[in-house]
Parts: structure tokens; sequence; C-alpha cells
């Protein structure tokens, strides 16, 4: 496993650009750092990250996990987290390599092949996780990387390693988790029930009732297995949601009261005050910050894995 882990690792570093992450093609990106970072709160696509070099931890809800080098992390939801790399030099940078997860293609797959025996169902799964990585799951980003040396192949061999990717997630280790992505009669389906409508109708008043409605779900259950699947309350996720929405009409120019306003607060103090809890500096001052540092609206809103 060592091998292959040190191959691709060799094969990533010739596309490196610290600080940034580089799109390989479609949906695979490559990101690195030579410095740890202070937590950067975000929110993460369902996706599957493995770690090259290093080491980063990501908190969710209450829920601390640590990554490093040989182990990957897989989210089946859109999970608010707070994020930051902890193992990182000009000699040994962070490396980490994303496939961003595809519903359409995952529940085609999933569709045609079943759950592994091999790996017990739990229906208890959250909706994310960290396991060492398989060499299934490595060996495929060697073969990617050598395809951008012929980028007339990529067309016809690309789509085949992502789905090779996908097949593994869904037939490995991670297929509880992976699966999520298209259960929607299990609990964590008809929680992305619930996240969606969130995401959609985030600046109205959330009646938890309504939602439960929505989801199919009881108030009880709707909270239980919600904050399983992403370590928040359904409340606190449209809080993580509008702060961070915030931020980004912040970042753009936008004046203070008015962004509180059209996010869905009542109050621009108390916007003001949950801004500075969560991102540690008032609106103001951080908007000016993360523009002084040359930051992107793709930087803060989703930082790579």
């Amino acid at each position: 496993m060592q091998a292959i882990i040190e191959k691709v690792r060799a094969q990533a570093q010739k596309h490196l650009s610290p600080g940034k992450s580089v799109s390989l093609l479609p949906r695979f990106s490559l990101f690195s750092s030579t410095a740890s970072t202070c937590p950067i709160q975000a929110l993460y696509e369902p996706m599957f990250c493995l770690v090259l070099q290093g080491a980063k931890e990501v908190l969710i809800g209450e829920q601390l996990l640590r990554y490093d080098t040989g182990s990957c992390f897989v989210g089946s939801v859109e999970l608010p987290v707070s994020t930051r790399i902890l193992e990182a030099s000009q000699v040994q940078p962070y490396i980490a390599l994303t496939l961003t997860l595809d519903l359409d293609k995952v529940a085609t797959l999933a569709a045609e092949f079943p759950p592994s025996p091999r790996f017990p169902i739990d229906c208890n799964t959250p909706g994310f996780g960290v396991k060492p990585v398989t060499s299934e799951l490595i060996e495929p980003w060697s073969r990617l990387f050598g395809l951008l040396d012929t980028p007339e192949d990529i067309p016809a061999l690309a789509p085949m390693i992502e789905r090779e990717l996908l097949y593994r997630l869904l037939t490995g280790p991670h297929q509880n988790i992976v699966r999520q992505l298209v259960g929607n009669d299990s609990r964590i389906g008809q929680v992305r029930r619930a996240i969606n409508w969130i995401r959609s109708n985030y600046v109205e008043r959330l009646s938890v009732n309504a939602l439960a409605d929505h989801a199919g779900m009881s108030q009880a259950s709707l909270h239980r297995h919600f904050r399983s699947a992403t370590g928040i309350t359904p409340l606190q996720y449209q809080k993580r949601l509008r702060l961070q929405e915030a931020r980004l009409k912040l970042l753009g120019g936008a004046d203070v009261s008015k962004t509180a306003y059209s996010v869905g607060y009542e109050s621009p103090s108390q916007f003001s005050r949950e801004y500075a809890r969560l991102f540690g500096q008032a609106p103001s001052v951080d908007a000016q910050r993360l523009r002084s540092l040359g930051a992107s609206a793709e930087q803060i809103s989703t930082p790579p894995c």
C-alpha cells in the first residue's frame, strides 16, 4: 500500500500549486498546502477525499475527525464544517485528492450493483466518516494522472476511471455512507429532503414541524437523525447557511445591515454577534481581511478537502 501511495504522491507533485485547488478534470481536484492553517468554516459537498501527505482535522457538530496519509474522508450529505490543516511544511506539503460525488452517476451504479456482502449493512451509519484507503481506491488515481499526459485519451478513459472509483465506493468499506446519496426511503434519504428544503428556503423562518412533515418524519425522529447525519440540528444548519451566504455577499462589498436582512435576520446586531462567533471577527472586519487576502467566493464557501 505504501508503494502505491508514494507513486501517486510523486505523480501529484508535478501538478501542485500550494494553497490552491487544482482542477485535474471535472469533479477531480488536487490541493496542497505548505503550512498548517487556522480553522476554516465552510460547507462540504458530498465527496471522497484521499490524503497523500500531511494531516487534517474536521469538526462536524461535536465530532472531531482526523485524517492523514493513507486515510480518506467520505461524506454523503452537505456538511457545515470547521476544518484545518494540521501537518504541512515546505519540505512535506499537505497533499490531498478529491472526487466530488455526482448524484446521477452514483444512482445509476447503485441501481446496477447491490451492496457487497463483505461489509455489513448499517442503516444508522452517519453521513460521513474516515477510513484507511484501500488499494482499489488509490490505483485509479495513478491512471488518472497518466491520462493528463495524453489529453486525447481523456474523453474516452476518464469516465471509466470515475465509474470505477464510484463502484469501489459503493461496494467497499464506505458503501453504507455513499449509498445514502440515493437511498430516498432511508432515514438519511429523509434527512436529505430536509437539507434540500433548508438550502432552498434558508431565508424563511424555519418551522421544525413543517420541516418534519416535508421529510416524512416525526419531529423527534428528524432531530435525532438530522443530528446523526450532519452533527448539528436543523436550526443550527439553517444558521450556518445564512452566515455562510452572508459572508459571500460581504466579500462582494454588500452593506452589513442589508446583508443581515437579506439572509433572514430580523436584527443586524444579532447577525453581527452570531457572525463574529462563527468566523472570529465582526462582519466588516472579516470581509476586509478576506478581500486583502484575495480570497474568492469559491475558496471561502467550499474549501478543498
